[in-house]
């Protein structure tokens, strides 16, 4: 059976699959979904201080601990560092609140969510907005003073590795010329539609792993709006070729897309609650994609256009801004 993880740099291993947490608002759906998941196999679990469920992950984290399904080292946690304190002299204090949160000494992956930063308003002023709905941005966001606070983190204890998430090649290397921890990991978006080659390459250049998120093309959202701008998610669970070689493999079309990106050494953090889909999602290491079938999900790719998490309104005001 293929290797169910990735090393790091620093001989830390994450699972190679995981449970993403963004858009599980709701704390029953949180608390069902981190207790099957344990039940089914996953270790690993991605939350952030955007997506406000930081306690709730934690919560259902712990009573796994107390009930003896899990030890702290078989788990893998990954949280990160909101925009809106995307600042040097705020960073500690959010990975101590994190933490605090998620009822954790220390979390193996803590990642800048956002190369970009928004304008601070106060802690909990997430995502400042003006009247018209555009991203309020701080465009002095400094992402070398920022990195160089993350490396604090690892020295205090407070996180095993550190890493990015959203940046370009070129923030890539300059991150690289300054820094003394590298980053362990890039989280970007990658699925068969949206395949991010460049930047994939750019990141496994300097051994830093990747991690997709939305790898099945987030299904969750096949209409996704924002503050009232609104567009298409591709369905990507229907496209014919993906469906064929689900058939062929006896499997379903979510597992061929998230076996496609672990073929490639990437791990993938897909969401969900429903016990069948949790389950199959963690199940893709049982067989192999044939050379032949990866070659034609390669041409699936549509750049740009197949992006699901296009730029929001304001954000490209900032200098940093990835996309």
């Amino acid at each position: 059976m293929a290797k169910n993880y990735l090393e790091f740099f620093n001989g830390h291993k994450m699972p190679i699959v995981g449970l993403g947490m963004w858009q599980a608002d709701k704390p029953e759906e949180i608390d069902l979904a981190v207790e099957r998941a344990i039940d089914v196999g996953y270790r690993h679990f991605d939350t952030a201080t955007l997506y406000s469920n930081e306690e709730g992950l934690g919560r259902g984290l712990k009573k796994a601990l107390e009930a003896g399904k899990v030890k702290r080292e078989d788990l893998f946690i990954v949280t990160k560092l909101p925009w809106h304190a995307n600042e040097a002299s705020r960073v500690s204090r959010f990975m101590k609140a994190s933490l605090k949160r998620l009822q954790f000494d220390y979390v193996d992956l803590y990642l800048v969510h956002w190369p970009q930063g928004v304008k601070y308003v106060d802690d909990e002023t997430l995502s400042p907005m003006d009247d018209n709905g555009r991203m309020l941005v701080d465009p002095t966001t400094n992402l070398e003073a920022v990195w160089k606070a993350m490396e604090e983190q690892v020295d205090a204890g407070l996180a095993r590795s550190i890493g990015i998430s959203n940046y370009t090649p070129k923030q890539i290397e300059r991150i690289m010329k300054v820094a003394r921890i590298q980053p362990a990991n890039h989280q970007i978006e990658v699925h068969a539609y949206f395949q991010n080659k460049e930047l994939v390459a750019a990141s496994q250049k300097h051994n830093i792993t990747v991690c997709a998120y939305g790898p099945l093309g987030s299904p969750g959202r096949k209409t996704y709006t924002y503050n009232g701008f609104s567009y298409e998610v591709p369905p990507l669970f229907e496209d014919p070729l993906i469906v064929e070689i689900a058939n062929k493999h006896g499997k379903t079309p979510a597992q061929v897309l998230l076996r496609f990106l672990t073929q490639k050494n990437l791990s993938v953090i897909p969401k969900s609650t429903n016990p069948q889909r949790l389950k199959e999602n963690i199940d893709i290491l049982d067989f192999e994609i044939t050379d032949e079938e990866l070659g034609k999900i390669d041409k699936l790719d549509k750049g740009e256009t197949g992006r699901s998490f296009p730029t929001l309104p304001g954000m490209k005001d900032h200098p940093e801004c990835p996309f």
